[in-house]
Parts: structure tokens; C-alpha cells; sequence
């Protein structure tokens, strides 16, 4: 939360393959007031180059966005992406916040939400799969068998 709430649970770890980081975002939908949200970044082993974010917690589900890593990286220090998502590092009164917006054919969501628990996870992220190694987790006969795979 912007206000300088911690994350309600920083980081877990499933057997060494994922990192979770909780933590809120303040949800802007086109011209409807800010709303504060739970939300949750995911990272994988299996899926080394992307990240997903669940936004909301209903009993409907959760709006769950997946998008490159790199981008959330990079996003930290700098403007970044073009299309769904784009990342930028913004000051509030409490502090470096992370920008996300994302598009869809529906309409677009601004999210704000504390840079360090984003920072953190990560770093967490890159303990588990360090730069350079990606390759090394990507199960190629999966996706090998994925893309054979036909729905008739």
C-alpha cells in the first residue's frame, strides 16, 4: 500500500521452483475513483522469463495479468513496454512506487503499488533462476509437446 503498509506476507517459496510476494496495488479504472486491492506477483522456474500479477481477491476470482519479467525489471529504474503493459518507477509522499498499466480490447487499469516489495521480489526471482540460466529451466519436451497438441 502506498501508505507504507508492509506486504501481508513477503515472500513464500514452494519447493525452490516459485516466489510469491503479496502486497496491494491502488486500482484506477478509467474515470471511477482509486481503489485499493490485494494483489500478488507469481514467478515460476518452469516459466523463467515471465512474471504473473493477480489483482483482487473475489469471489469471483482474481484478474490475472502475465507478462515478461524483464519488463518488471527494467520498469524499476525506467519507463518501459509498448501494446498491454508498461512499466514505470514514479515518487509519491511515501516513497518509489511502480507503475503498471495494462490494456486489453476492454480498457486499461493504472496500478500503483511500493517499489521495494517489487525490488525484493525480485531479487528472490533472480535467487531462484539467476540471469543468464533461464534456459536451464525450460522444459523443452513440454513444450515441445504443448505445441503438438491439437484441440479437435
Amino acid at each position: 500500500m502506498l501508505n507504507g503498509q508492509k506486504m501481508t506476507q513477503p515472500f513464500s517459496s514452494a519447493a525452490d521452483t516459485t516466489v510469491t510476494c503479496e502486497l496491494e496495488v491502488h486500482v484506477i479504472v478509467g474515470g471511477e475513483p482509486q481503489v485499493t486491492l490485494p494483489a500478488a506477483f507469481h514467478y515460476h522456474c518452469a516459466d523463467p522469463y515471465a512474471v504473473r500479477l493477480s489483482i483482487g481477491a473475489t469471489s469471483s476470482g482474481t484478474v490475472d495479468w502475465t507478462f515478461a519479467l524483464g519488463l518488471l525489471k527494467v520498469g524499476l529504474g525506467r519507463p518501459v513496454g509498448e501494446g498491454n503493459v508498461l512499466v514505470s518507477p514514479r515518487r509519491s509522499s511515501h516513497g518509489p512506487v511502480v507503475r503498471i498499466v495494462v490494456r486489453s480490447r476492454l480498457g486499461s487499469a493504472v496500478l500503483d503499488m511500493m517499489a521495494s516489495p517489487v525490488a525484493e521480489f525480485l531479487d528472490r526471482a533472480e535467487e531462484l533462476v539467476p540471469a543468464g540460466t533461464e534456459g536451464q529451466h525450460i522444459d523443452m519436451d513440454r513444450v515441445a509437446a504443448l505445441l503438438l497438441t491439437t484441440d479437435e
